[in-house]
């Protein structure tokens, strides 16, 4: 891994390198990495608990919706197909944008992206909320999407250039902010939605109203030293063209199959838990659904925080990539097996969730070491591509469903996941680098300075 990306960075640790009595080991600068981030993880500065409490609440708003979407389908007149694209809208066209947020960060900066991102959520989060048709809905989460894009993937970055302890730090305090906002989305679309469907939307719209305030109070754009050049001008295509690099695009075509998976799972899941529970006899509303996701996605938080970095130390980024894959792929197969069965759709719903916050977390650190791009432009590309595969699988699973039945979007989800199996065999060579033993302690720390102007 080079150091292109870390221009004008190193400089901030000739202090560190200047007080060095005796060489080291790479051996020991490892351990001392090691050591530093365990201790430093939450030693964050103001700046970066700012960013990521917005992090929480932007991904609030991907499982918000999942609680609810049975009772929009009743109370709007709409089938579950519909209803389920209030997913695909959203991730679309957070999926299309997130190519050119580098471009756009790269002439406002990091900080008025920022805040643009979160002006367009609270605004359409609202409007979503006062709808009076299904698709007056799905076009609202559509803006809601343009605005999470600029605010998600410029975010990775910020973090990455704001968080002490290397970029393995800020990528795990990003993963775990995705978790959390998981894991509370749900919950309180669930309660929210259990008094109405509309609570969910202006409930987020408040949320981000806050989160847009600390933004504009804690995040401060840096000051340019005297004589410094200014900011390289990023290309409009700069995203799409980054794809060209083969470790990026292998790492793409796996995050698109994966997430296909993922948002199988989480949209098209309260489908069956509700036919499941109406079969047995049992009431199985919002709340119900909000309390099975909020485990899913606390599960899924814990395991981005605590379990992925252990292991991918551990065992290295490509064995934990196969290892969480092949399980995934394995629990997807028993929900369409059991998807009658609503003991058996909770329990491994929420088992899934282990799996996928440290898949989340392997996946992200790989992409952001496969190459030496800028990070916003890397984070740009691989938030694209992540998203997309996530819009396409709520609008194949429903038609799936009412033509071949309830279990087969399931199934297409672990064909998915098995697909991105295949493309991560076919590209190991294009990888080979991701996963060493991390640079030196001074090359390393510039990675994490970052930059978030």
């Amino acid at each position: 891994m080079t150091t292109a990306r870390n221009r004008g960075a190193i400089t901030s640790t000739t202090s560190e390198s200047q007080t060095a009595s005796r060489p080291v080991s790479s051996g020991e600068r490892h351990v001392a990495q090691t050591t530093a981030a365990r201790s430093s993880i939450l030693k964050q500065p103001i700046t970066v608990w700012a960013i990521a409490f917005a992090c929480t609440v932007s991904f609030m708003g991907i499982g918000l919706v999942d609680p609810i979407l049975p009772a929009i389908s009743h109370d709007l007149g709409a089938t579950p197909s519909q209803t389920m694209l209030l997913f695909t809208s959203y991730l679309f066209i957070t999926g299309i944008a997130m190519f050119f947020t580098s471009w756009v960060s790269s002439w406002i900066g990091v900080r008025w992206t920022l805040v643009a991102g979160l002006v367009l959520v609270v605004a359409f989060a609202a409007l979503a909320g006062a709808s009076g048709t299904v698709n007056e809905i799905i076009g609202f989460r559509a803006g809601w999407g343009l605005g999470n894009a600029l605010f998600i993937s410029t975010a990775l970055a910020a973090i990455v250039g704001a968080a002490s302890g290397g970029s393995r730090q800020a990528i795990v305090l990003y993963e775990a902010a995705l978790g959390l906002g998981m894991a509370v989305g749900p919950l309180v679309g669930g309660a929210l939605g259990s008094v109405s469907w509309r609570g969910p939307f202006f409930g987020t719209a408040a949320l981000m109203a806050i989160a847009l305030v600390a933004i504009l109070v804690l995040l401060k754009s840096p000051k340019r030293a005297a004589g410094a050049q200014a900011t390289e001008r990023l290309s409009l295509f700069a995203s799409i063209r980054a794809l060209r690099h083969p470790a990026l695009l292998t790492l793409a075509v796996v995050a698109v199959f994966y997430n296909f998976g993922f948002f199988t799972l989480l949209a098209y899941s309260p489908y069956p838990m509700e036919a499941a529970a109406a079969a047995s006899g049992a009431e199985f509303g919002a709340h119900q659904l909000g309390l099975v996701f909020f485990g899913w996605g606390l599960a899924l938080a814990i395991t981005s925080v605590t379990v992925a970095p252990a292991l991918t130390r551990r065992f290295g980024l490509r064995p934990v990539l196969f290892t969480m894959l092949g399980g995934l792929a394995i629990l997807l197969g028993l929900l369409g097996v059991f998807v009658d069965r609503l003991p058996v759709l909770i329990v491994v719903v929420i088992a899934a969730g282990l799996l996928l916050g440290i898949m989340n977390t392997a996946l992200t650190e790989a992409v952001m070491e496969a190459t030496d791009l800028p990070r916003n432009v890397a984070s740009s590309a691989y938030s694209g591509v992540r998203f997309i595969g996530g819009a396409i699988a709520p609008a194949v699973a429903g038609p799936l469903a009412a033509a071949l039945g309830s279990g087969v979007p399931y199934w297409a989800g672990a064909i998915a996941l098995t697909i991105s199996i295949v493309a991560l065999i076919i590209g190991g060579s294009r990888l080979a680098h991701v996963g060493q033993p991390h640079q030196a302690e001074a090359e390393a720390a510039a990675i994490g300075l970052g930059d978030a102007d």
